[in-house]
């Protein structure tokens, strides 16, 4: 296990040259198709690259805009720019031409690296200030000229310096500029390690953007410094992508968001169990679930590649059914917790350590408490200090006031508890918490829990309407509604109306209006069955008073829905309608 002793400071020089020194040799970072290359050639591509920002003219303290998928070239530009002293800028895929440009403008950024199939979101870089422009593909200049000569200067680093400002893209709306220093993301993937041991045996094969700062740092710091190697997926993660890429790979190693194995259980694992009669009983029974499970984690982990020791799931709360599964089937899953503005890790656990319903232990020299906790349940906002902590939102004084007190402590926004043996469990954002009529606190995560249960859902989002009462936004799982409607006489549903508007789009508006007129009834009698499922699974005060589909959710780069979009009073109608 790296120390900060094997570094000596929580620096990204530091952490590159130990890495070099220690791992020369070693495979370091490659792509699925390709061959890996060794820590001996990152450190020199690295060189290169960073001769290229200097010669062009990129000083330290200069924010770099990076954008493009999860690369090699990727790390290697952001080793680049923060060993020169200069600050990265990662900004996300799925950002929109006016979200990446707004971020550039924010951040002040001079440069930009970007991916050739993303270029089309810059279109004018020098309308954005930007003087210099990197193709990623391959490291060079598009845009720019050589005004300097001779060898890089050693540049003085402080651990404080600022490394990357990340722009979040959040479920409550206006993104912010978290800025963090070297030591913030150094200390945290050292004190990582907590939770997963990583050595030079180790493969990992990254599926989610490092633009996000829980892959960058738990999903190729931590790697990086202990000598492992990293396969990257050159298209996005699909069936036909990722399967091929776990054949060949077969990581130790990965990282998730809860979406995926969520998607896996409710789509693969519950339908095998339940569309035989005689099968679908004795998964009832707890003893033959826990069986059934156990067989189908064998099936699973060979999936994975039959390797696979330590499976990360961040970015959002399981579903604690799901976690049910994968406890049960013996996968070895981990949990972790934390935000883009605590780089991102406070608090997780280990594949032999976790106990569904907590998120695990507070991570080592991280001080996390409950402020304000509730007399009777003991919930209270999730507030912490550390190393790991931003300096705060750049250019933004006012609302890391708001979060960031001159001692240090961190407002997660989160609403958590711990047990008496150190465990966090959360149950929501304080913001998303609905004021009952009585004055109770309503957790709409929990009756969302309830409600993704139930077999039609596919996700949901729990809003407050108007007098108190709730509302269930639900999108339904179109595939297996298709199945219920041939099941109940209405064949033309949502499976030929998908097909259809796959195929020609909005030429058959009105024709798919028509049907959906034929099959309203149906779906009327499954939103009021959905209701009856989740006020009968929901205490009292959480039960909802209405049901209400939606096409789909829109949703953040980590695959938490936008709550903000959809967290207005809706009108409800009166009583006796579904």
């Amino acid at each position: 296990m790296i120390t900060i002793e094997d570094l000596g400071t929580y620096t990204f020089p530091a952490l590159l040259n130990n890495s070099l020194r220690q791992f020369s040799d070693l495979p370091a970072l490659s792509f699925v198709s390709g061959d890996p290359i060794t820590y001996e050639e990152v450190g020199k591509k690295i060189d290169h690259f960073r001769e290229l920002l200097y010669r062009s003219g990129v000083n330290k303290g200069d924010r770099v805009a990076l954008l493009g998928s999860s690369s090699p070239n990727w790390a290697i530009a952001y080793f680049a720019i923060t060993t020169l002293g200069a600050i990265a800028v990662p900004l996300l895929p799925d950002f929109s031409r006016n979200e990446v440009e707004s971020c550039i403008r924010h951040a002040e950024a001079t440069s930009l690296i970007v991916a050739t199939r993303l270029a089309e979101r810059v279109e004018n870089p020098a309308a954005l200030s930007v003087s210099r422009v990197f193709r990623l593909d391959d490291l060079e200049m598009l845009v720019g000229t050589m005004g300097r000569d001779g060898p890089v200067p050693e540049i003085a680093l402080a651990e404080s310096d600022t490394a990357s400002i990340i722009y979040t893209s959040g479920t409550t709306g206006r993104s912010k500029g978290v800025e963090l220093s070297h030591k913030n993301l150094v200390f945290t993937a050292i004190q990582g390690q907590f939770f997963q041991r990583i050595n030079k045996f180790d493969v990992g094969l990254s599926i989610l953007p490092m633009s996000h700062v829980y892959e960058f740092t738990i999903g190729f710091l931590m790697f990086f410094i202990n000598g492992a190697c990293i396969y990257y997926l050159e298209k996005p993660p699909t069936v036909t992508t990722l399967l091929p890429a776990l054949k060949k790979v077969r990581p130790t190693i990965m990282l998730s968001v809860p979406l995926i194995m969520e998607k896996i259980y409710k789509n693969k694992i519950v339908p095998t169990f339940t569309r035989k009669p005689l099968v679908a009983a004795l998964y009832r029974n707890p003893v033959f679930r826990k069986l059934f499970h156990r067989l189908a984690g064998k099936s699973l982990r060979k999936t994975f590649g039959g390797r696979i020791k330590f499976f990360g799931i961040g970015g959002a709360k399981v579903d604690p059914v799901v976690e049910r599964f994968m406890k049960e089937a013996k996968f070895p899953y981990a949990i972790g917790y934390g935000l883009t503005e605590t780089s991102p890790l406070l608090a997780g656990s280990g594949p032999n350590i976790t106990r569904p319903g907590t998120i695990g232990v507070i991570m080592p020299g991280v001080e996390l408490e409950i402020r304000n906790p509730d007399p009777d349940t003991g919930v209270g906002e999730v507030v912490a200090r550390g190393e790991n902590v931003m300096k705060g939102y750049y250019r933004d004084p006012d609302m890391t006031a708001e979060v960031l007190d001159k001692d240090g402590w961190f407002r997660t926004g989160d609403l958590g508890i711990l047990d008496k043996k150190g465990r966090l469990s959360l149950k929501g954002r304080s913001k998303n918490m609905i004021l009952g009529s009585g004055g109770e606190n309503i957790y709409p995560e929990d009756i969302e829990f309830v409600l993704n249960q139930h077999p039609l859902v596919s996700e949901s989002l729990v809003v407050e309407g108007d007098n108190s009462s709730l509302v269930a936004l639900v999108q339904l799982d179109e595939e297996r509604l298709a199945e219920e409607a041939k099941k109940r006489g209405a064949a033309h549903e949502q499976g030929t109306v998908a097909g259809i508007k796959e195929a020609v789009g909005e030429a058959v508006t009105d024709a798919m209006q028509e049907m959906s007129h034929m099959f309203a009834y149906k779906r009327e009698e499954i939103l009021a069955e959905i209701k009856f499922f989740v006020n009968e699974n929901v205490n009292r005060m959480s039960r909802v008073d209405r049901v209400e589909p939606v096409e789909h959710f829109e949703k953040t780069a980590s695959q938490k829905i936008k709550r903000y979009l959809y967290n207005i009073k809706k009108s409800i109608q009166p009583a006796g309608k579904h």
